[in-house]
């Protein structure tokens, strides 16, 4: 996997900062997310190709608005700043930036200087997605107008004998037309890039230094089952076979038959050394009674690091300890300004007691898309590569109200049966993710002659690219039709069926 070029994101704490340096790698150049303050030496030090400023929630005039250094722009690497960047760029050079009397918020039809590098092959007018209160009033003293709204007079800027550009608006999100155009001509045009970064070569690049580094020492990996520790444990297992030793904890909380499945994968097909914890009973006693979402999650993670541990010792010492963590875990765990989104276990909550010497992580630079095509190359059938995504909390969350055996019961069964009847219809490629909610709800229905009060369960499906926001996926009412006749007559305790139409924003695609 060649890194030879380079794009530095600078993370001023902007929501679209993972989507940028995504968009970076499908144009296969490698992009790494860095935090607003890195030092210049540092940036010297990764001779980057060129450097993009992502937005941010903060006014370049604020007291704890992020900041760079002035010094980046004389590096002579070229740089482009998104949204807030622009902004930063024109204060920090002199400009002026000014409140917006009128917000700008949503796709907008913005005007084109397309003789400008960065907007070569665009037509003269285009819609971009502009999400920003303060707006460049005064570009710096060196550059010139490029782009405008009919509320903002400079919604692009560049200088470029010192390559330096600037642009209101979000190109990386969908909802700005064509905007990967303006990044492939950022990349192509102004850092001359080449484009010759491939994921392909990942795996057996991977598994080579691999091999170099763990030699004929011991490793153990926490095997959840999910796509990240599973490619990670296949790649520990091709560099270093039998003395890597994978810990699966069944909390009982995973979906149906999943644990089986996990098992059968990884004990016959890839013949690697694992040890199932059956540990259900033990979970949902510590479970008992809680309704809280966010308790739920500590008392979860808690428990399996305690389980992982009583395990690992059984073993003795190790010298390396393998985690699944990938790019989007570190970003969200908390980089420069960003709000930290959710605390990752794999990279915030490490076990205080496992006796190991070093933490191997050989996913950590990749994004879950790359994931996907790393395992697919590494054998792992497609159904596990490609299996929706899960919390780690498994069906803990997806229980509103306290959580007993009964309850997981119903809601396996009913999960199952959607997630079947959905792959039946062959929807199971163009939804990105689906699944059953067990509501606290009760409600009075009439099965036969009797009269019953019984469980209301929830659907979800949702269509989404990158997960940060998402639409409710249309599925036709026949389909619907047939899960709801088969849950509320095959799942014990069920008589309401509801089918959940909000979008995220509002929502989120999970329920707690």
């Amino acid at each position: 996997m060649m890194k030879n070029e380079l794009i530095l994101i600078l993370d001023f704490g902007g929501q679209y900062n993972q989507l940028i340096a995504r968009r970076v790698r499908e144009c296969n150049v490698y992009s790494e997310v860095v935090p607003y303050n890195i030092s210049i030496e540092k940036i010297k030090e990764k001779q980057p190709k060129g450097i993009i400023f992502t937005g941010g929630p903060a006014s370049v005039y604020g007291d704890d608005a992020p900041k760079c250094s002035k010094d980046i722009f004389e590096l002579g690497i070229p740089v482009l700043g998104i949204c807030y960047g622009m902004q930063l760029m024109t204060h920090t050079l002199g400009g002026k930036v000014a409140r917006a009397n009128k917000r700008e918020y949503g796709t907008t039809e913005v005007t084109i200087d397309n003789s400008s590098p960065l907007l070569q092959g665009f037509n003269n007018t285009n819609g971009f997605l502009m999400s920003h209160t303060d707006y460049v009033e005064v570009v710096p003293e060196g550059f010139h107008n490029i782009c405008s709204t009919s509320s903002c007079p400079n919604a692009a800027m560049e200088n470029p004998d010192k390559k330096l550009y600037g642009i209101q608006f979000h190109p990386e999100v969908n909802n700005s037309i064509n905007g990967i155009q303006v990044i492939k001509n950022f990349l192509f045009n102004i850092c001359n890039c080449k484009g010759d970064w491939i994921i392909s070569s990942f795996a057996q690049e991977s598994i080579k230094k691999l091999k170099e580094k763990i030699g004929d020492k011991k490793a153990l990996c926490a095997l959840s089952g999910g796509v990240d520790s599973s490619v990670a444990a296949v790649l520990l297992s091709k560099a270093i076979g039998k003395n890597l030793t994978c810990i699966f904890v069944d909390h009982g909380l995973l979906r149906k038959n999943e644990g089986d499945e996990v098992e059968e994968v990884f004990r016959h097909q890839f013949d690697i050394n694992l040890i199932r914890v059956n540990a259900k009973e033990r979970f949902l006693s510590k479970l008992k009674g809680v309704t809280d979402p966010e308790t739920k999650r500590k008392i979860i993670g808690e428990e399996f690091i305690r389980v992982f541990e009583e395990e690992a010792k059984k073993i003795g010492t190790v010298d390396f300890l393998v985690q699944g963590t990938i790019y989007p875990d570190v970003i969200e765990s908390g980089l420069g300004k960003s709000s930290v989104i959710k605390s990752h276990h794999n990279v915030g909550g490490l076990p205080d007691y496992v006796d190991f010497k070093e933490i191997v992580e050989p996913l950590r630079d990749l994004f879950k898309d790359e994931v996907r095509k790393t395992g697919l190359e590494l054998g792992i059938p497609e159904n596990l590569v490609y299996r929706q995504p899960f919390p780690g909390p498994g069906l803990a969350i997806r229980i509103i109200g306290d959580i007993t055996d009964d309850k997981l019961t119903i809601l396996k069964d009913a999960d199952s049966i959607f997630r079947e009847e959905i792959s039946n219809a062959g929807l199971h490629k163009s939804i990105n993710q689906y699944f059953a909610v067990l509501t606290n709800l009760k409600s009075v229905g009439v099965m036969g002659d009797e009269r019953t009060y019984d469980y209301t369960i929830a659907l979800r499906a949702v269509e989404t690219t990158d997960f940060m926001t998402g639409v409710w996926s249309k599925i036709p009412y026949d389909i619907l039709e047939r899960v709801s006749s088969r849950i509320v007559n095959e799942v014990n305790h069920v008589n309401r069926v509801v089918y959940d139409i909000t979008s995220k924003p509002p929502a989120t695609i999970e329920w707690e």
